[in-house]
């Protein structure tokens, strides 16, 4: 058996990035079933409602939709359960303080595979307000425009 090397994206929350500004970003390890293994080497998974919490000094990842196996009989797994996340102490303790003090939220940003392990990469986020979502739109808008410009004043067009 081949062990894959390198990382292979399964599901990616873009939309998480629109609604929330990133503080920091933390990677971790998820305990699953076979099935849902088997699911996700398929590439089905769902980012979309999917949030994480700390309880009782341990991260879970609540809402995480993995669908059930194809294949899988009796034994499939539920397809919306909650996940235990393998992280350090260390990195558990000190999302635990940022969370109390600055009431941010942990948001996953992609699930993927890494050198054959499911790993999730959680967000530590701010919402952000609905001027802020603006701001950012026509700040995108206008770079945009500029790299344009620049790119017809560089092949000599106006």
């Amino acid at each position: 058996m081949v062990k894959e090397r390198g990382n292979k994206v399964i599901a990616s929350n873009r939309k998480a990035r629109h609604d929330y500004s990133v503080v920091d970003t933390y990677e971790a390890g998820m305990v699953l079933v076979g099935t849902e293994v088997k699911s996700l080497r398929e590439g089905r998974a769902s980012l979309v409602d999917a949030f994480a919490t700390v309880d009782d000094g341990e991260v879970y990842l609540r809402n995480l939709h993995i669908p059930e196996y194809t294949q899988g009989t009796w034994t499939n797994h539920e397809p919306r359960r909650t996940r235990k996340l393998l992280m350090h102490k260390g990195e558990i303790l000190r999302l635990i303080g940022k969370i109390k003090e600055s009431g941010l939220s942990l948001v996953p940003l992609s699930l993927y595979f890494k050198d054959g392990k499911v790993k999730v990469e959680l967000a530590l986020a701010k919402g952000k307000k609905s001027y802020d979502k603006r701001q950012d739109l026509a700040k995108r808008d206008a770079n945009k425009e500029i790299t344009r410009s620049l790119g017809r004043a560089a092949k000599g067009m106006r």
